[in-house]
């Protein structure tokens, strides 16, 4: 239960809704958006965070997750379920754009294992999520059978198409032989002048002639120019061609329509299960945006748990730090902790000390993450979940039904008492407020009693002081106070658990500047018993504040302490294991000298036997031997210990340097950077474009131009735009050459795809035109295509003649001349590349 009805208004949830829509693909998301309701379920809230997270893991950590072409063709669908209706052709390219980017998506959660039967994914949740979702394969090559990749469709979609566009096609081409001929006639009489190609009035093909020359040219006047200078003359000798071609559109038309309906036809057994994709689609489209806004406000998902608690840490307000953050300025982060032994924080504490932000902040929050969404504080807090969420903040004085201030607030209450169990969660702000203080805090006090037998949890702000001895009287409710500092009469924002806050009325008096008369008569009239007590309560406050920073500060010491105790015994321990491997080494060394030893005095005594030596010489022998092996042992023994003190030695070096390396690091990261130079772009320098990762080098430069060969590919590019960058390295002949980087690639093809092969110029100034058809050419080189069109206008020709001049210029133009009459004559220019 959510009670009232407003209450996603009245914690600020409506904003967070209106911030998720604008993170939104399509109209699919938004709807989902505005479904987005409070859960007490435990599973499904679970499902729906881990759905989020896995989102956002693949926001940060993914590249090529399809997020284009989410469209909402449900309509259409729905539509076409009436026989004889029919898709257009916008609708059917973006039904297949669409139903492509759901196959896509698919494909990118199922990642199959090659050591497994079953396909798996790093995203279980979102690949569940998935689940029977039908991606129709046939339906995709059908429609790339009738549209293009621009979504017209295919001369070949049907024969009929086919043969009418040809004969429609050699139709306007005899046409245009036929003007051109007249034209001619007519530029050689003087009737028109030289400039003149051409055009189309109401899909006919005409001739601009002035009205002085209109009788000159048989034909039927079709139009005239909007000054009167210019009349449009279809001659008599094409009249009957371009009747054969208006018929010819309309036989185009009706084939057209008969396709798509035709297809339509196919598609209607099929929409049942095409609309299910789409809610995956709308799904989708909603679970990121949830996990764009999350990251947004560095929100996670804390341990979550199946029953009824709060245990924050770091917690902040999202809107509140978002409205913040544009200023420059930071949240105050909200620990918070509700217990069944501690359920009802009442808070306490001046007026601006942000009570009733805490209130919001955890009214908010368990909403949002009931909702489904993570919620921004410390990974390590612990959040619970409620039944019923309940609300009493604001003036609810309402003249309609003649309830008063105070009145309002007693009907929450009762509504509350009635139906607050230990399953809900209550939030009242300046509880017992609106009428006489003495009266109003009995009443108040009463209720919260009410509450407290109930079990329920809550968080409840109070100015009263009968409030804040209940708190400290009764199990289940405890106090909570605002801190604010006496000295600076600043709030701090922090919430203190524990103890009572008091309302600083007599500081805060004397701060905006109230008569000190005043201030002494007011604490005369309340008696100098409750400014003391007032006092005491201030200064318990201070000293809790002042010993718990020291405990802080002791905990943070202990803290360093065990870091370093626990980084010398691992120290030590490698030092110790190192010492070991050292002697075992030795050992084995000494072991292996002594071996060959022993095997040397077998030999001398084999050979003293074989000579048959005398017993003296036998004895002094085996002597000598003895002499020997003891020499090779202590030999042996000196050489271990000199090698262990001096691996020894080279320990202590290397812990030496560790340490003056981390000095080095500590001294090089607070010493202010030196402003870079910035150095000048010349010919033979290499350089990059800013924002890009290829290198080229700068073949020559023409004033604020430099030509740039990157790789195989020579471009004009503006200085402005480049920044010196280190030579590329020299691959090895090992290594397989490669000119541009796979980032540079994608960065193409990406260009490629959105490169528009038409520019428009007119109305532009000359050398405004000339500037963006410089770059227009230039990408269109680096993207390689090998058509584009300028379209000037006719004009005076001025325009089309600089254009023409400049393409002249230009290396990668292999050949330009005028557009086809019927698609725009003289007033295009069609450009062919290298």
């Amino acid at each position: 239960m959510i009670y009232p009805q407003n209450f996603e208004q009245k914690i600020g949830f409506t904003q967070i809704k209106q911030l998720l829509a604008g993170k939104c693909l399509s109209s699919l998301g938004k709807e989902r958006v505005e479904e987005m309701t409070f859960s007490d379920n435990y599973a499904d809230i679970n499902r729906r965070l881990e759905q989020t997270v896995e989102f956002m893991r693949i926001l940060q950590e993914e590249n090529e997750f399809p997020s284009q072409y989410f469209f909402d063709v449900r309509p259409s669908l729905k539509r076409i379920r009436v026989e004889g209706m029919y898709m257009d052709e916008q609708e059917v390219f973006d039904l297949r754009r669409s139903l492509e980017t759901i196959r896509d998506i698919v494909r990118f959660l199922q990642v199959t294992d090659d050591t497994e039967d079953e396909p798996s994914s790093p995203y279980p949740y979102l690949w569940e999520l998935a689940g029977d979702v039908l991606v129709f394969p046939q339906l995709i090559a059908r429609i790339n059978d009738i549209l293009d990749k621009f979504g017209k469709v295919k001369d070949n979609a049907s024969a009929e198409l086919l043969r009418i566009r040809r004969e429609l096609s050699a139709t306007t081409g005899s046409i245009s032989r036929s003007l051109n001929s007249i034209l001619r006639a007519a530029q050689a009489e003087g009737y028109v002048d030289k400039d003149v190609t051409p055009t189309m009035r109401d899909g006919r093909l005409v001739i601009p002639v002035a009205p002085g020359m209109k009788r000159k040219i048989r034909g039927i006047v079709h139009d005239e120019s909007a000054t009167g200078k210019t009349v449009f003359i279809e001659p008599t000798e094409v009249v009957e061609a371009n009747n054969r071609i208006r018929e010819l559109e309309g036989e185009e038309r009706r084939e057209i329509i008969r396709i798509l309906t035709e297809f339509s036809a196919v598609v209607r057994p099929q929409v049942p299960a095409l609309l299910q994709s789409y809610e995956f689609l709308a799904e989708i489209d909603f679970i990121r945006s949830k996990a764009l806004f999350s990251i947004e406000i560095k929100a996670v998902k804390p341990a979550f748990e199946n029953r009824q608690t709060i245990d924050w840490f770091e917690a902040i307000h999202p809107l509140l730090q978002i409205s913040l953050a544009k200023h420059g300025k930071k949240v105050v982060p909200l620990d918070i902790v509700l217990t069944p032994r501690q359920r009802i924080l009442l808070i306490s504490g001046p007026n601006a000390g942000g009570k009733s932000v805490c209130l919001k902040t955890v009214g908010l929050l368990q909403y949002m993450l009931q909702c489904g969404m993570p919620v921004p504080m410390n990974e390590r807090s612990h959040a619970g979940i409620f039944s019923n969420l309940f609300i009493d903040i604001g003036d609810e004085q309402s003249i309609e039904d003649d309830l008063s201030t105070y009145s309002s607030h007693l009907t929450n209450m009762k509504i509350m008492m009635k139906n607050c169990d230990a399953r809900s969660l209550i939030l009242i702000d300046e509880f017992g407020g609106g009428t006489e203080p003495q009266i109003g805090g009995a009443i108040a006090e009463a209720v919260l009693k009410r509450f407290n037998a109930k079990q329920t949890f809550g968080v409840i702000t109070t100015h009263y002081q009968n409030l804040k001895h209940f708190a400290e009287d009764h199990e289940g409710v405890v106090n909570g106070a605002m801190l604010y500092d006496r000295h600076e009469m600043r709030a701090l924002f922090q919430l203190q658990i524990g103890n009572p806050g008091s309302s600083f009325a007599v500081e805060i008096a004397r701060k905006i500047g109230l008569p000190e008369e005043v201030i002494a008569d007011a604490s005369e009239i309340v008696g100098s018993e409750y400014i003391q007590s007032d006092k005491y309560l201030q200064d318990i406050v201070r000293d809790k504040r002042y010993w718990e920073t020291k405990r802080q500060n002791i905990r943070k010491r202990e803290k360093q302490m065990e870091d370093t105790i626990s980084r010398y015994e691992q120290e030590i321990a490698e030092l110790e294991r190192s010492r070991k491997e050292i002697l075992k080494k030795a050992k084995e060394d000494a072991e292996r000298l002594l071996q060959e030893s022993n095997a040397k005095i077998e030999n001398t005594i084999r050979t003293i036997k074989e000579t048959q030596a005398e017993k003296e010489r036998t004895r002094q022998a085996r002597q000598e031997l003895n002499d020997f092996r003891r020499q090779m042992e202590d030999e042996s023994k000196a050489a271990l210990e000199e090698k262990i003190a001096k691996k020894m030695e080279k320990l202590r070096e290397k812990q030496e340097r560790k340490k003056e390396k981390k000095a080095q690091r500590q001294t090089a990261s607070s010493a202010q950077p030196a402003e870079p130079k910035v150095l000048p772009i010349e010919v033979g320098t290499y350089v990059r474009i800013k924002g890009q990762t290829s290198t080229g080098q700068v073949l020559e430069i023409n004033g604020k131009n430099a030509v740039v060969m990157f790789g195989l590919m020579k471009t004009n590019v503006k200085t402005e735009r480049l920044e010196r960058t280190e030579a590329p390295k020299q691959p090895s002949l090992s290594t397989k050459t490669s000119f541009v980087s796979n980032e540079t690639q994608d960065q193409m093809y990406e260009k490629k795809l959105n490169f528009k092969q038409d520019i428009d110029v007119r109305g532009m100034r000359g050398d405004e035109a000339i500037q963006a058809v410089t770059y227009f050419i230039d990408d269109a080189i680096l993207v390689g295509m090998n058509r584009v069109r300028i379209l000037h206008g006719t004009g005076n020709g001025i325009l089309r003649t600089l254009i023409r001049q400049y393409l002249a210029t230009v290396p990668g133009v292999a050949h330009f001349q005028d557009e086809h009459v019927q698609f725009g004559g003289a007033g295009i220019t069609v450009v062919d590349l290298k």
